[in-house]
């Protein structure tokens, strides 16, 4: 049984493992996640146009892209878009939405409650949890030294 070292180990997996992209994937990323930005900034001005306040239109527009990237993960899009986007599809709202609505999709034929409903949030509960424990230590915080 012969040992094999680190710098060989290295060798072998450098040898096999396909070459990084990064001067066409860092572009495409940037301009993927650029694009959902830019899409999010184009319905916050056009609910302004229709009429609402920027207090509505700001989270309106983020409901809005929850929605797409929730439909387009089911519609199997978003998988496409984040082969050439890569990161750029993790902009924080669309990526949250896609992590949620993926593995509901991917375990629905276990049942509505076993399936969909306890492995919708494998991958997004924890950030939700520690966002909500988080936001309620910093709460109570602020109330109990009378910051805010």
């Amino acid at each position: 049984m012969s040992s094999l070292t680190n710098v060989a180990y290295d060798q072998m997996t450098q040898t096999v493992s396909p070459r990084s992209r990064t001067a066409v994937t860092v572009p495409l990323a940037f301009l993927i996640g650029g694009s959902i930005c830019t899409l999010g900034e184009a319905l916050i001005n056009l609910y302004l146009y229709l009429g609402l306040s920027q207090d509505v239109a700001a989270p309106a527009a983020s409901i809005s892209l929850v929605f797409l990237a929730a439909l387009f993960t089911g519609l199997n899009v978003y998988d496409d878009l984040a082969k050439y986007g890569g990161a750029g599809t993790l902009v924080p709202i669309t990526g949250f939405a896609n992590a949620v609505a993926a593995p509901a999709l991917e375990f629905k034929s276990e049942g509505y409650i076993l399936g969909l409903g306890a492995k919708m949030f494998i991958i997004a509960g924890p950030v939700i949890v520690y966002g909500i424990t988080a936001g309620i230590v910093y709460g109570l915080i602020v109330y109990l030294f009378g910051l805010y």
